[in-house]
């Protein structure tokens, strides 16, 4: 049963209010209101000097659990929201490998899912690691990206990027962070650009919630967890308002849902689960045997739900 053995998290110490943000995207004091007021954001994480490579070494950086085990790692997966994330010849998940002493894994970028790849990674190298003949075989998860483009920093109406970065080791079984249960659904008619398609944007967004819950619901089932029996939900960190309404659509106590780095962090892409799980952890929120259920959504559209025991 695929495991989550360690989680570290990187956040750069620059952070700006959300209309410094806006004013760079060109976003207008109507939107810019929108988000602070009705989304809750406030800030956003940015490194403005610091490139791909240096956000995803600093995940590395928070990770003690990988030094001296470097050998054990056969896969590493960069989970990545964006298609593109550097320009040709430049490649800084080949380059942090070198530096790393990880150039024996086979390595590879896990997309097409935008922000929820995170959860496809996982996955995947649970399934990977299952047909790895060394039980202490690893597989490193990676998530972070740059705000590098004006779609790369912004989802229309919904959140405002930051740069986040997480680095996950993962096993093929283990007894901490058990994943129980892997819901997805995909919906391709929501494929296309929202910010120059209102009507798209709209429907989306009407739409939203109840392909949400029904991923959510389809991941319990797996799991054979009832919604009552969550000790907490993960969400990503697009905005507060979606997961207030999420949570009267499903019942669920909105204060079992970890909605601090919302405002102080921004929507990290692809990194938002680990973000979330490693301030569960740290505050203590979580206890032995708990479980906690991982939400996660991308435009193009991927909706997808982990279910894991603690």
């Amino acid at each position: 049963m695929t495991a989550l053995e360690a989680v570290a998290v990187h956040l750069p110490r620059h952070s700006e209010p959300i209309e410094t943000a806006g004013a760079r995207i060109g976003l207008t004091p109507r939107q810019l209101r929108l988000f602070r007021r009705f989304h809750g954001l406030d800030q956003v994480r940015l490194d403005p000097d610091g490139t791909l490579l240096d956000l995803l070494s600093g995940a590395l950086d928070a990770l003690p659990e990988l030094l001296g085990r470097e050998h054990q790692v056969r896969f590493v997966l960069h989970a990545r929201s964006m298609p593109v994330a550097s320009p040709y010849p430049i490649d800084p998940l080949s380059q942090l490998l070198e530096q790393r002493g990880l150039t024996r894994a086979n390595a590879f970028t896990v997309t097409q899912q935008a922000c929820a790849v995170g959860l496809l990674a996982i996955d995947l190298a649970g399934r990977l690691l299952a047909s790895e003949p060394d039980p202490d075989a690893l597989a490193l998860v990676l998530a972070g990206e740059k705000t590098f483009t004006r779609d790369a920093q912004l989802v229309p109406e919904t959140a405002i990027f930051g740069e986040g970065a997480a680095a996950c080791l993962v096993r093929a079984a283990g007894p901490r962070n058990r994943v129980l249960a892997y819901a997805v659904r995909q919906r391709a008619d929501f494929d296309g650009r929202l910010a120059e398609d209102a009507e798209l944007l709209a429907r989306y967004q009407r739409e939203y919630p109840d392909t949400m819950a029904e991923t959510i619901g389809a991941a319990l089932d797996q799991a054979g967890v009832a919604l009552d029996d969550l000790a907490l939900l993960l969400p990503h960190n697009v905005n507060q308002v979606s997961w207030k309404a999420l949570c009267r659509r499903l019942g669920y106590p909105l204060e079992k849902v970890v909605l601090d780095n919302v405002p102080s962090v921004g929507h990290s892409f692809a990194a938002d689960a680990f973000i979330n799980l490693h301030t569960a952890t740290t505050r203590g929120l979580l206890h032995q045997g708990d479980r906690f259920l991982i939400a996660a959504s991308g435009i193009g559209a991927t909706f997808s739900a982990m279910v894991v025991e603690h």
